[in-house]
């Protein structure tokens, strides 16, 4: 099956705005709590070139707390319902790991559920996705958010986040006609070496069967190392992404679209036989 997803991964690298709806994430918590400033936010994204807008209610950050499954549907269900509205020709993701969360939202408008856990922290996320056929953000993460920076240690980062994602992506894949997306969750459960070494060789990763998603806009991969804040951190995340590109990432996950737009271009005139 063909999703629209598909479609535009085809044509080239697909821009993703993120839309927080959260009062605790690193860079934007609590910027866009009311409906004026998440809608006026959407419209920025899209106005930009999204064509992907990634909505989120729980804060992944490292040592974030969780919020109940109620708290998250009241803020994701609202949203959904009035953007899939206002803006019909634009994918709305999903930023979730929990299946009744992700139910509510794809009865609302989603299209696409971007899962940090890659279905390892809800057992029914997997059978879910399979009964809607419903485009799946499969990423890697270790652990929960509040425990996944406590010495983070691998044998081989990249070999060890590339099986972990293989393997979880063919066991979805059984009976599964949606896209599936490879993400190897940088920042999440990973030191700015393991970080690093993951973006180096990133290609072992997008050379395979599935397109790669890359999120490290203003992330402490780039602020720790530049010694800046995250609202300092614009420019290394420009360098990253267009280097993400150049090794085959299918999908950019950032906060500022038009400066990832850019980079697409440039990206394009390196490297057009990538197109």
């Amino acid at each position: 099956m063909t999703t629209q997803l598909s479609r535009l991964i085809s044509q080239g690298p697909v821009i993703m705005g993120i839309l927080n709806l959260t009062p605790d994430s690193f860079f934007d918590g609590g910027k866009y709590l009311s409906e004026l400033q998440w809608m006026k936010q959407a419209e920025k994204l899209v106005s930009e070139g999204a064509a992907v807008v990634d909505i989120g209610a729980v804060s992944t950050r490292p040592g974030a707390a969780a919020i109940d499954v109620k708290d998250e549907l009241s803020r994701i269900a609202p949203v959904v319902r009035a953007l899939s509205r206002e803006f019909p020709e634009v994918i709305l993701s999903v930023d979730t790991w929990r299946s009744e969360v992700a139910a509510v939202a794809v009865a609302e408008g989603a299209t696409l559920i971007n899962d940090i856990s890659g279905g390892t922290f809800d057992a029914g996320m997997f059978s879910f996705i399979r009964s809607q056929q419903v485009d799946y953000v499969l990423m890697h993460t270790p652990d929960v958010p509040s425990r996944m920076q406590l010495n983070p240690s691998y044998d081989d980062v990249v070999a060890d986040v590339r099986r972990f994602l293989f393997a979880r992506a063919s066991a979805l894949s059984e009976g599964f006609r949606g896209q599936i997306v490879l993400d190897p969750g940088f920042g999440f459960g990973k030191t700015i070496e393991h970080n690093y070494e993951l973006l180096q060789r990133l290609r072992e990763i997008t050379t395979g069967e599935w397109p790669v998603l890359v999120g490290v806009s203003r992330k402490s991969m780039i602020y720790k190392l530049l010694d800046v804040s995250p609202e300092e951190a614009l420019n290394g995340t420009s360098a990253l992404n267009l280097f993400a590109i150049l090794q085959g990432a299918a999908i950019l996950r950032v906060h500022d679209v038009k400066q990832a737009c850019e980079v697409v271009k440039i990206a394009s005139m390196l490297a057009p036989s990538s197109k």
